[in-house]
């Protein structure tokens, strides 16, 4: 077997324990013949909800909105398709019917919500005195600035009418269960899809002081608001959140221990780094190419053959007009630091199986990384230099394409070591 398709079984095996037909159903409420409504987003969204509807026989209906090519046939849920990073009109118009299903329900009624990563930007329902227009905008931004997933949520919680605990506070006094598979670095409910359905730590001066920091202008309207602390979000302790209960059923960690005992059956050490590591995403290529090298020459932290194995979610500062994502880019500062040491193999890839905007999921580096784009006339510093790291791996024919896996529990890294 060779070291590519050893890395492939470990992403497969990754992406198989984050199957929401497998989480999904253990976690199901009774099913006590009463009436469920159904609502969600994100990219799992809708094979979360394909999940509910083969294993809930009582009166069931709802609408989940997923990412453009995520969804799977529904008879009972119905599943809308929206934009992704970047919100559209598909997105908002979703996010209204979401919030009109759960307005004016009783204590008696039941609400599941459906929530994984993508969630935040599918769930587009601007504060008022915001616009779609001016979110897309502020979003793009956002992406494009460096800042964390975490910060990018604090913005577009205190400029939503939904999420920040607002849908849950929306759906009371009728209890909600949430289900949820995590993309985010420390699984944070309030984090995942921006906690449409729990309290909201972060304040409207939080939001305005991580737009201050990355020099992203908003209306001057939204500004006074977010000054005044108008948009608000619901905070711990409010009663319409106290029939509100969150469960993870898919993480980042779990993905990684089914990696790991898939090396271990390959005769693999697996040493997993950590499952919620961020940072930009060519220092932290550098960074991990260091303990490549390390376990190669000295056995530290792992003896040869070993896997190191990471999770999280790193960023990008966009500065140049180039195609690519975070993945594709941490690999390619991943070669050149590694330099074309002997016996060291990885994949990178984003577990939906879309690397930021582009057709791929990830790509694949070996030693002959650089020697292959250096006789193709592909200029890796260059390719770096102008956030081009598709463009790069593309030109090798490295690049991994798996199409929509319909899950998503964040970035899946390898570093192979034989």
């Amino acid at each position: 077997m060779t070291a590519r398709e050893k890395l492939r079984r470990l992403f497969d095996a990754a992406i198989a324990a984050a199957d929401p037909a497998l989480c999904v159903p253990p976690h199901l409420p009774p099913d006590d013949g009463g009436r469920l409504i159904v609502i969600g987003a994100g990219k799992a969204s809708a094979a979360m909800a394909r999940a509910v509807e083969q294993h809930w026989s009582g009166p069931l209906e709802g609408l989940v909105v997923t990412r453009y090519g995520h969804g799977v046939p529904c008879e009972r849920i119905e599943i809308v398709e929206a934009a992704h990073p970047v919100p559209d009109a598909a997105g908002e118009a979703a996010a209204a019917r979401i919030l009109m299903k759960v307005s004016g329900l009783g204590s008696a009624d039941r609400v599941l919500a459906l929530m994984s990563g993508g969630g935040s930007a599918l769930l587009a329902a601007p504060a008022v005195g915001a616009t779609l227009t001016e979110k897309r905008a502020l979003t793009s931004a956002l992406l494009k600035s460096g800042a964390s997933i975490g910060e990018i949520n604090c913005v577009r919680k205190h400029l939503s009418a939904i999420k920040g605990g607002r849908l849950a506070a929306a759906a009371w006094p009728a209890s909600v269960l949430t289900l949820a598979i995590s993309d985010v670095p420390g699984d944070g409910p309030a984090v995942i899809a921006s906690g449409p359905t729990v309290a909201d730590s972060t304040t409207c001066a939080e939001a305005l002081q991580v737009l201050d920091f990355y020099r992203i202008e908003i209306s001057p309207l939204l500004r006074q608001r977010l000054a005044a602390g108008e948009l608000e979000t619901p905070k711990a302790g409010d009663a319409r959140l106290a029939r509100s209960e969150f469960r993870l059923v898919a993480s980042p960690r779990q993905m990684l221990e089914a990696a790991a005992a898939e090396a271990l059956r390959l005769g693999i050490t697996p040493l997993i780094l950590g499952d919620a590591i961020e940072g930009e995403a060519r220092e932290v290529g550098k960074a991990m190419a260091g303990m490549a090298r390390a376990s190669a020459q000295h056995g530290f932290p792992a003896s040869r053959p070993c896997v190191l194995l990471s999770g999280g979610e790193t960023t990008v500062t966009v500065k140049a007009p180039g195609r690519g994502g975070r993945n594709t880019e941490f690999l390619l500062g991943l070669a050149l630091a590694l330099d074309g040491a002997l016996g060291v193999h990885a994949l990178a890839a984003d577990t939906d199986g879309i690397d930021g905007s582009e057709d791929n999921a990830g790509a694949f580096v070996g030693p002959e990384t650089l020697v292959r784009a250096r006789a193709a006339g592909l200029d890796p510093r260059a390719h770096l230099a102008g956030n081009d790291a598709w463009g790069f791996f593309a030109g090798l024919d490295d690049l991994l394409v798996t199409g929509p896996t319909r899950t998503n529990v964040n970035d899946f890294r390898a570093i192979l070591v034989e």
